[in-house]
This record gives structure tokens, sequence and C-alpha cells, in this order.
């Protein structure tokens, strides 16, 4: 099993209310990814960090194997989400994938 983990910080631009409302469309988004790409095991994503984070979001993934990982990089529903509402909001990416 592979684990796929990535933190995110939102533009500095972006008002309170629109990073609350780009967070809440991310995470009901990448969530409803599940069922749709086969190797996609579990899918976690969280907006609400404690004041002692230093990301917005976190998504929390689980892949058969890193085949399944890569698949999922290129299917088509995760590149529409990952385009349309998460990338154009996104000033910095953090991902590491390890074995479980």
């Amino acid at each position: 099993m592979i684990r796929h983990v990535i933190l995110w910080n939102l533009k500095n631009e972006l008002s309170d209310e629109e990073k609350s409302a780009v967070k809440k469309a991310a995470k009901e988004q990448l969530e409803g990814l599940y069922g749709k790409v086969a190797s996609l095991k579990s899918i976690s994503v969280f907006i609400e960090p404690l004041d002692t984070s230093n990301c917005d979001m976190m998504l929390d993934s689980l892949f058969e194997n890193e085949k399944g990982l890569s698949e999922y990089s290129v299917h088509p529903a995760h590149v529409e989400v990952a385009n349309n509402y998460v990338r154009p909001f996104v000033s910095s990416r953090i991902c590491m994938d390890h074995k479980v």
C-alpha cells in the first residue's frame, strides 16, 4: 500500500471567506473521487488546522500500489478537480508518498 499525503497553503491574497469556501469545495470534490479511481482505497481532506499548524489543508489518501498512485495522478476526474478546485488557489504544495 502507498500513502499519499499533501499539505497545501492557499494564496495570501484570498480573504478568510474565500479561503473557507475554497477549502470546503476542495474537500468535497477531492473526497468525491473515492469510487471513481479503482486503486484509491481511502481519501480524507482536512481543512480545519489547529493554530499550531503552518498549512491550510491536508490530503491523506491510500492506494494499492505505486502504479495505482500514478494512475490517479493522470485520471481525468482527478485532473479536473485539481485544475478547478485546488491548483488555482494554492501558493505552495508539499507531498510525501510512502509505503505502508
